[in-house]
């Protein structure tokens, strides 16, 4: 049963993410817990009458049993036992939160193979001490805090569409550079886990400071630099990358201070846009009813979106 489901008096038993906990005094002085649990389908308010009980921490996954109820209109969970999840329980995080539909660790590890196959020296070394930088974080990291991929492994759920994509189009366009565009896909949003502060489980509680100053853009092209100084790579390769980091958002309302000046910058750019608009398009007619409309959607310039009945269409 999903949170949204819950009902007065409907018995829930399940997994559930910690947004929020802590120890109240209730009015007659003693103590309870009043805490946020959340699923995919939202979040509920939950209390515990047992002042015993330490409140879990945030961003924790936990069992609960529990009872709904009903409290000024809202839904509630009145909450008889709760603990860890532990590793036995095997937590379907899907259930729980947004996730990338591929496993992190094999994302990864193909993003990580592309890097190693850049021809060129330089823009290997480059794209390799950024990856390096990234690290573990990569595994989990959203690739946004609402908009396209804002879901836990969603950067390498971007990354990996985009590499997959540029692959294809390289057949078509054979003038296209592929160490250039590799490395361009690859270092293009590594900064945002500079940008965003994201927990364990890929869930952005705000933007960093370093994001609110500077944006991933900006940090992007200091990494590069970082990174090309600290390799021995050259200036001018770190140059190319730089410009195809600065200018990957295409104009200035989205971001990038110049335009793409060369052919790689400007697939990376439309590559780029491509995949955040079909994921957005996705996630938003996966909601609409067949023959229906979808909400407006914001990153789409408020577009509502036509689900085409699947019998209307031959594969």
């Amino acid at each position: 049963m999903l949170l949204s489901e819950i009902r007065r008096d409907d018995r829930f038993e399940g997994f559930l993410i910690v947004r929020s906990a802590e120890q109240r005094a209730s009015a007659n002085g003693k103590n309870y817990l009043d805490m946020t649990l959340a699923d995919r389908s939202g979040s509920i308010n939950a209390k515990m009458w047992d002042g015993t009980v330490q409140p879990p921490l945030a961003g924790s996954v936990v069992k609960v049993r529990a009872t709904g109820n009903e409290f000024n209109g809202r839904m509630q969970l009145r909450v008889e036992k709760i603990r860890a999840a532990e590793k036995r329980d095997e937590v379907n995080m899907a259930d729980l939160i947004p996730c990338a539909p591929e496993d992190g660790k094999a994302m990864l590890a193909e993003v990580v193979r592309a890097a190693d196959r850049i021809a060129d020296p330089d823009l290997r070394r480059i794209a390799c001490c950024l990856l390096d930088r990234a690290g573990d974080r990569l595994l989990t990291f959203p690739a946004a805090k609402q908009m396209h991929h804002a879901e836990r492994s969603g950067l390498l759920h971007h990354t990996v569409t985009m590499l997959r994509a540029a692959a294809a189009l390289r057949t078509v366009y054979p003038q296209l550079n592929e160490s250039l565009l590799t490395a361009g896909i690859i270092v293009h949003d590594l900064a945002k886990i500079d940008e965003m502060d994201a927990d364990a489980l890929g869930l952005v509680a705000d933007y960093s400071v370093d994001g609110k100053l500077l944006g991933h853009i900006v940090r992007g092209v200091v990494n590069i630099q970082t990174a090309c100084e600290k390799t021995g790579a050259s200036p001018a390769k770190a140059l190319l990358l730089q410009h195809m980091v600065l200018s990957h958002h295409g104009i200035p309302e989205y971001g990038s201070p110049l335009p793409p000046k060369f052919p790689e910058a400007e697939v990376l750019h439309m590559l780029d846009t491509l995949d955040a608009r079909l994921y957005e398009m996705t996630e938003a007619l996966s909601r609409a009813v067949p023959g229906g409309f979808s909400e407006k959607v914001w990153g789409l310039d408020n577009r509502q979106l036509y689900r085409i009945p699947d019998e209307d269409l031959t594969k």
